[in-house]
């Protein structure tokens, strides 16, 4: 396998089958190790956030980087945003990361020379993509004015929109009032989700692993508290999944008592065939990659011509309810999982190159301080 170093920066690609490029980075003099996935750039360069995780081994990095890279693809497939897909991972507690360690990761952006361009996402934030950028130009969200800044509020709104879709099949209105609707995870996305159901009348059931940032949004928005254990267990109209993926699994699917599921979190299913068993338990299920694909078409948005504009940005959000009432009158067309017909749709765009970028994204504004 191929290997590159500089200085004290060790770079080697992995050979994995459909994949364009895997490659594994280090660098021991600031505790970097990292992986970045970049799935397919068959409509433009793959755009995806760097997770920062102490994660359990270097192989559940891997895993995690191929399946939400994965994942990244058939987002903007959908999107038509002109990009394609890609994830880095880094191993290490968000806690403990530094500059050096950010630069270190930068230098590593530079070797795939834009065909990989960075966001935040869960453990990292627009600071530490401020940061990166003093090393190199391929990164997206940063928080100037040229760029799009915290994508969290717009894939917040997006979910919020994929909701009232959710709603309008399974009661004829978008109206969401009195409607319960459990949130798992209060991040920077699940907390703004729970601000805006609030605002529209929801009964929101709340839970979080961490209970000092649960209670306090318990008492503002008056609602339920659960333990996570219980999640997937509660009686609501609507679960929303706004933490980590692949919690919808067989044993999870026979407790629910909900109507349908609609959140988030990245790769919620834990195998295709839960799709059809959500299906045949008569849950509506949201296929996650098009209902939180609010923030990466945020960002897409700085690289449109005449720059980043947040109107254009919102508007294209709100497109998700458009994109979810088609997949679900298809499925109910067809009698096939939600999940399978946004699988096929994203196909159908790459395949067809649908809103493939046919012009390069000029980096000449984005010059680093550090060089390349």
């Amino acid at each position: 396998m191929p290997k590159t170093a500089k200085n004290s920066l060790i770079i080697e690609e992995i050979p994995v089958e459909g994949y364009q490029k895997v490659i594994e980075a280090k660098d021991p003099t600031c505790n970097l190790h990292c992986f970045i996935a970049v799935h397919n750039t068959k409509l433009g360069p793959a755009l995806g956030g760097a997770r920062i995780k102490r994660y359990v081994g270097r192989d559940a990095a891997l895993k995690d980087a191929l399946m939400l890279a994965k994942a990244m693809t058939s987002k903007s497939a959908i999107a038509e945003n002109g990009l394609g897909g890609g994830k880095s991972v880094i191993i290490a507690d968000p806690k403990e990361k530094t500059p050096e360690l950010l630069h270190a990761f930068g230098k590593v952006l530079n070797y795939l020379k834009g065909i990989y361009i960075v966001a935040e996402d869960v453990g990292s934030t627009t600071e530490d993509m401020e940061i990166i950028r003093e090393a190199t130009p391929y990164v997206a969200a940063l928080s100037n004015d040229q760029s799009s800044g915290d994508p969290s509020r717009f894939t917040a709104w997006g979910v919020y929109k994929g909701i009232q879709a959710v709603a309008k099949m399974l009661w004829g209105s978008r109206s969401l009032k009195k409607r319960t609707i459990a949130i798992q995870g209060l991040g920077q996305v699940g907390s703004k989700l729970a601000d805006i159901l609030f605002w529209e009348g929801a009964e929101l059931v709340l839970t979080d692993i961490n209970t000092d940032k649960l209670h306090p949004l318990a008492v503002l928005y008056g609602a339920k508290v659960i333990t996570p254990a219980d999640f997937c267990s509660t009686e609501c109209d609507i679960l929303s999944p706004c933490a980590l993926g692949s919690i919808i699994d067989e044993k999870s699917i026979r407790k629910m008592r909900c109507q349908a599921v609609a959140g988030s979190a990245n790769n919620q299913l834990a195998t295709p065939l839960m799709g059809k068993m959500l299906m045949d338990r008569g849950i509506l299920y949201a296929p996650d990659f098009i209902i939180n694909a609010g923030g990466i078409i945020n960002a897409a948005n700085e690289f449109e011509p005449g720059g980043y504009n947040p109107k254009t940005a919102r508007n294209k959000v709100n497109h998700i309810y458009d994109v979810l009432i088609k997949v679900f009158e298809k499925s109910i067309r067809q009698n096939l999982p939600p999940s399978q017909i946004a699988d096929e749709l994203a196909k159908y765009n790459l395949d067809h190159d649908v809103a493939k970028r046919l012009e390069p994204i000029d980096w000449s504004f984005r010059k680093t301080t550090r060089g390349q």
